[in-house]
């Protein structure tokens, strides 16, 4: 009996679980930035290229959505990994040598992953949770997602050590020359292996999505009829958000928390060097990073239990302000702890932002609901990337004026740290904008009620 009633006996969670593990087994996260320039782009070109795929995301997101909620879920999950099977391998095997169409690969790649994003966004955990409401097992979500994101950081220890250490061509040769073999591998062959054990994981995800299972929808009319639907639907799911003010103030909160520790996160890499931490470790240090996902889901799931969603968002308001003041300081290998913080606070964000959104949400609008939320997060992640990109512009500029005879790496690095010190400020000033919005819609009952 106690195996029949845990939420996990059901086969459609447990292939959630496993989506999510494979989907998110990107072996080349810790070099990602190093990957592109090695490739042969320029940071110039890494910019327009995450630009293009942040925007894919944003136009793709709620029609994707609104697609799972009339078409079917499982069919967006299979659509999902098979676009991650073609982006994964249009890099296994680009051809090297010609920038041109170096770049159009990364473009087409970044487009197809944009896209897989978007289409996976809300709709396995949709399909994951109408599963549990329909078995009668609606309040054990927070278990499944707190065993998602545990299992999904052993996979980024996993990933994110093999990833870093198959990238460096000096430490494969060693492991061949210990394995008794003459052949010598160089750099343009080994920043291809992360890609390819990524592909091999799409390839995992892809037989997993097939395997899920779904009610079948009962819709009739041709594609133009269930297009319609599908606007109609997203239509009225903008408009429940706009009304349900606990919903509008989940996503606007997690919006504004979401796309500034996300960008930090994105340059843990330029950071990492300025504290004057090898590049060897970069791998280790990201999977070190990562066991905080075996304890923080817990955490997590005890503060829902004990807490209003105010208190939560008041730890999740410190816990980030401590991370970003103390990055500014560039404290040579102390400044770990405060990345550490800063990684902590995105693991509860993700977490609480989705508890609270599906516990309010309605089955079938859920998708289009969770769609909403990942084109807001997005958004806002593109605005700060093209802001600090701009930002960055102007203080290499003022940077070059000042101290004319400095290198451009040094200059670079200047730039680089002047930007990090707004990044506080700026949270403050939106977040305060933010809640003093929320508030308004609320008209204080964020404090009073006790989601459970």
């Amino acid at each position: 009996m106690a195996a029949e009633s845990s939420p996990f006996s059901l086969a459609n969670v447990r292939l959630f679980i496993a989506f999510r593990v494979f989907f998110n087994a990107r072996f080349y996260y810790p070099v990602f930035t190093i990957l592109f320039l090695d490739f042969g782009l320029t940071i110039e070109q890494f910019a327009i290229l995450n630009t293009v795929w942040a925007l894919t995301i944003v136009c793709a997101e709620v029609p994707s959505g609104a697609l799972a909620d009339i078409l079917g879920r499982k069919y967006l999950i299979v659509a999902t990994s098979l676009l991650m099977v073609m982006e994964m391998g249009l890099l296994s095997f680009v051809p090297l040598g010609n920038s041109s169409i170096i770049f159009w690969a990364f473009l087409i790649n970044r487009v197809l992953s944009g896209l897989a994003e978007a289409m996976a966004s809300g709709a396995d955990e949709a399909i994951a949770y109408d599963t549990l409401a329909a078995d009668g097992k609606a309040d054990a979500w927070p278990k499944v997602l707190s065993l998602q994101m545990r299992l999904q950081s052993i996979g980024s220890i996993i990933t994110l050590t093999i990833g870093a250490l198959i990238y460096d061509p000096n430490l494969v040769n060693r492991l061949l020359t210990w394995l008794g073999t003459a052949l010598i591998v160089d750099q343009q062959t080994t920043m291809r292996f992360p890609i390819y054990l990524t592909l091999i994981m799409a390839l995992f995800a892809t037989i997993t999505a097939f395997r899920m299972e779904e009610k079948k929808q009962d819709m009739k009319g041709g594609t133009v009829f269930r297009t319609l639907a599908a606007l109609k639907l997203t239509w009225k799911a903008g408009l429940w958000i706009a009304r349900t003010p606990f919903a509008l103030s989940i996503i606007l909160i997690g919006m504004c928390y979401d796309h500034i520790l996300r960008m930090i996160v994105t340059m843990t890499s330029q950071y990492f060097r300025l504290i004057h931490l090898p590049e060897a470790s970069f791998g280790v240090i990201g999977s070190t990073i990562a066991l905080l996902g075996l304890v923080i889901p817990k955490i997590a799931e005890h503060m829902i239990e004990k807490n209003s969603p105010a208190v939560n968002m008041y730890w999740v308001t410190g816990i980030g302000l401590i991370g970003l003041f103390g990055l500014t300081g560039f404290f040579p290998y102390w400044g770990l702890l405060p990345m550490a913080f800063i990684f902590i606070a995105l693991m509860f964000v993700s977490f609480f932002t989705s508890h609270y959104l599906n516990l309010i949400t309605e089955s079938h609008q859920r998708a289009t609901v969770l769609s909403f939320k990942g084109v807001a997060f997005n958004l806002a992640y593109g605005w700060i990337g093209f802001g600090f990109a701009l930002l960055i512009g102007h203080q290499r500029t003022t940077l070059q004026a000042m101290h004319p005879v400095w290198s451009e790496a040094a200059i670079e690095s200047h730039a680089f740290m002047k930007a990090i010190g707004w990044f506080p400020w700026y949270t403050i000033i939106c977040l305060g904008l933010t809640l003093i919005y929320c508030r308004y819609r609320l008209r204080g009952r964020l404090e009073r009620k006790q989601v459970n």
